[in-house]
């Protein structure tokens, strides 16, 4: 037997300890989140307010809104708290708690992009049977699916983690309590834990690729057969928005997760992570506004109402 002492809090030891860049990156995590915020509850409550977005699509998007703004909010407020202050501990049971979010809202955000793309096929490849295939049963049943699967992932991440010893090694070499920089840690023989994670991760992301692809195949393939341009533009717009968010979040969280342990490099891992912790959620209202005519229609509307109102009080 050997004398162990069990950490009871971490050092997250952040992007960098060069005193002259903690205000530059203070001010770029401020703005990003900023955006993060303002564009992801933009969104939650635009949708409600005009009638021609209550459609299943957008009825995912809000929810996609919602994961993206929690998301980075577990993760994005204490780096910035860091950054200002100096102090960048956290205790045991934050920094597992933190896990467990974010990991949950990374599985929903999976679990969403698949179902949005059966959304995608079922309103280009069967438009007539649309709205019966679509109904709002089926909706809330995917939904319903997806935080559910996304919460069974972030139990098996957090407690295969955290079921690991840590012996006086307490220092993170990353920016917030991710698996591989937690599971780096450990003093235990984690050869095993490591394959598990390895499947419950890789296992629901190939899965959701699969039927994104699919999906997709279909889609193009029924795009092929309509002879109207206009229905082709059509097709593609409604598919376009998607087709980046799938790229963007499973392009960054492919080469951070499924990456052999050995090939595994800090600094890189910091980056990717800044990527798909702070800068996707940021992305993904913008690339569904920017592109599509709906929403932006429906923003001018709302806008159009507020000031109404200001000028006649």
């Amino acid at each position: 037997m050997v004398n162990r002492t069990e950490v009871t809090e971490f050092l997250l030891l952040g992007l960098t300890d060069d005193p002259h860049l903690q205000l530059p990156l203070f001010i770029t995590f401020l703005l990003i989140y900023t955006l993060t915020v303002a564009g992801n509850l933009g969104m939650l409550l635009l949708i409600p307010l005009d009638p021609r977005l209550h459609t299943p699509m957008y009825f995912f998007l809000s929810n996609m809104s919602l994961v993206d703004f929690s998301s980075s909010s577990a993760v994005t407020p204490m780096v910035m708290k860091g950054l200002l202050t100096g102090n960048k501990v956290i205790s045991y049971n934050a920094c597992a708690a933190q896990m467990f979010l974010f990991a949950a809202l990374i599985g929903v955000e999976n679990y969403l992009l698949t179902a949005m793309a059966y959304d995608r096929y079922a309103a280009v490849c069967k438009p007539l049977h649309y709205t019966t295939t679509m109904r709002s049963s089926v909706c809330a049943g995917l939904i319903l699916g997806c935080y559910l699967g996304g919460l069974l992932n972030a139990c098996i991440h957090t407690g295969e983690t955290f079921s690991l010893s840590f012996c006086n090694f307490n220092v993170i070499h990353h920016f917030f309590c991710d698996v591989p920089p937690i599971m780096a840690l450990s003093c235990s023989n984690k050869h095993f834990n490591e394959q598990v994670l390895f499947y419950v991760v890789s296992v629901p992301v190939f899965f959701a690729i699969l039927v994104i692809w699919v999906s997709y195949f279909f889609i193009f393939a029924s795009i092929l057969k309509m002879r109207s341009a206009a229905g082709h533009r059509k097709a593609l717009s409604t598919c376009a928005s998607h087709l980046t968010a799938v790229s963007i979040f499973y392009g960054s969280g492919i080469f951070m997760y499924l990456q052999p342990s050995s090939s595994h490099s800090m600094d890189t891992d910091k980056i990717a992570s800044v990527f798909y912790s702070m800068v996707i959620p940021m992305l993904n209202p913008l690339v569904y506004s920017l592109r599509n005519k709906e929403v932006k229609s429906a923003f001018l509307k709302v806008k159009s109402a507020v000031t109404w109102r200001q000028n006649k009080v």
